[in-house]
């Protein structure tokens, strides 16, 4: 199978903050491919913006942007079905509406994929356990089992998914994206709007308070100033 040498790592791009910050590493390190994938969420267009703007930024040595129009029509989350709303109230407890059933396994296959063919060995992506929105497939053990899954399932085994932000809060991914030069201006984390984040959902009340906790001013516009908690 031909391999792109240059090639080491696939990154997993949303255009969010922890994806910024995932983005940032791999670059450090050289031959970084980006991957983002549009699957009917509401704020496609303007993830899809922060994506082709990081890339740019990053002189991505690979890019690619996939469809998976399967995750809208399945529906089930507020991220994906208009007829669902994206809750204001504050950070949700337990698993939110906003989950998106098993996405992390699709983006994963396409990373995983298209790895193999590059001949790449690591996926990195900015999944979250601590300090986030309690998505079932951000917890460690979810990416121990499917790093087994790809060994067992890919030509030759070696690729391996990386998760170097797994165990940090937000403040501490601030401050490394910070370290690092992230280009957060860049980054869109608003779950519903595209113009200015709202600041009321999850996302954007997760990313304030971490903002704001690291001492840092956030880059982004918002449309309100809601109560942070």
């Amino acid at each position: 199978m031909p391999k792109d040498a240059e090639i080491q790592t696939v990154v997993l791009l949303s255009g969010g903050m922890d994806s910024c910050v995932c983005a940032a590493e791999a670059a450090r390190r050289g031959g970084a491919a980006f991957l983002h994938v549009d699957y009917g969420q509401r704020t496609e267009a303007r993830e899809r913006q922060a994506f082709e703007a990081m890339a740019e930024h990053f002189q991505a040595a690979r890019k690619m942007t996939a469809r998976l129009d399967l995750l809208r029509q399945i529906g089930g989350s507020a991220l994906t079905d208009t007829r669902l709303a994206v809750p204001e109230q504050g950070l949700s407890e337990g698993i939110p509406i906003t989950y998106v059933p098993f996405r992390n396994a699709h983006f994963l296959a396409m990373a995983v994929s298209w790895a193999e063919v590059l001949g790449a060995e690591r996926i990195m992506i900015g999944a979250v356990e601590p300090d986030s929105s309690g998505y079932p497939d951000c917890r460690p053990r979810y990416y121990e089992i499917f790093n087994q899954l790809i060994a067992a399932g890919t030509r030759e085994g070696k690729i391996r998914i990386e998760t170097p932000l797994i165990a940090m809060t937000k403040e501490e991914i601030v401050r490394r994206g910070l370290e690092l030069g992230a280009p957060f201006h860049l980054s869109w984390s608003c779950y519903q709007n595209s113009t200015e984040a709202c600041g009321r959902c999850d996302s954007c009340r997760l990313r304030r308070r971490a903002f704001r906790q690291a001492g840092a001013t956030d880059p982004i516009p918002y449309a309100a100033a809601a109560e942070e908690r």
